[in-house]
């Protein structure tokens, strides 16, 4: 008799548990944001006690952490984290993601940048061979929008602003975001260095110069380790 196949919270519990394994106790954690990544929150409450505290990459997952009596630290007060745990909308077989899916991609960015050790937590539909099928977020200062769109446009790309409840989403940050479709990021890092100096681009959603050092995949199987090196 085959039993049943994990689900897809199944499997995001699980890569969260696993993440535990990359905390080491007695230091500040650095934390992302999403679905994923709020399994591992409720997953870290349970050593709470053994570590001093985490960085948190957005409003939101501060507001759980701190529901879960974990201490939140400013980046500002931390000069290296050892490590950030923090999902991918995609991941491709170098560590090169596409994140933002959440609108969190720029305090993302900030806090992997702090961290010696970026360690991805995603269920087996986040990996590809090549970046692009999942829209590219990219955070913009409003009145930018609409150029860099025109920008993308001209890549191939088909860009919109996205919205909730009707009217622009607003980041943590007060920006917009926009997500672009029909992108193939064949050479991600040099996609994100000429996108990022487009003027009115915050951040855009690649993470090649921040790539994943290890990726906890959780596949029907269990849990399966790509290390990046």
């Amino acid at each position: 008799m085959s039993s049943t196949p994990p689900t897809q919270d199944e499997l995001k519990a699980q890569v969260g548990r696993a993440a535990l394994a990359y905390v080491q106790p007695g230091t500040i954690v650095g934390v992302g944001t999403g679905s994923t990544v709020n399994k591992f929150i409720d997953a870290l409450a349970g050593m709470k006690d053994q570590i001093k505290g985490a960085v948190s990459s957005s409003v939101a997952s501060t507001e759980r952490l701190k529901a879960l009596g974990i201490p939140v630290f400013d980046s500002n007060e931390v000069e290296e984290l050892a490590v950030y745990i923090d999902g991918a909308d995609e991941i491709d077989g170098r560590g090169h993601m596409i994140k933002g899916g959440g609108a969190a991609l720029t305090r993302e960015k900030i806090v992997a940048a702090q961290s010696r050790q970026f360690v991805c937590i995603a269920d087996a539909s986040k990996r590809v061979e090549v970046l692009g099928a999942f829209p590219l977020p990219v955070e913009v200062i409003p009145m930018a929008a609409q150029r860099i769109m025109r920008q993308f446009a001209a890549m191939g790309g088909v860009a919109q602003v996205r919205e909730k409840d009707g009217a622009p989403l607003v980041t943590d940050n007060g920006q917009h975001i926009i997500d672009v479709s029909g992108l193939r990021i064949t050479d991600p890092k040099a996609f994100e260095l000429e996108v990022s100096q487009w003027p009115g681009v915050v951040t855009v959603g690649v993470f090649a110069l921040q790539r994943a050092h290890v990726c906890l995949l959780g596949t029907s199987s269990g849990v399966e380790t790509l290390n990046f090196g």
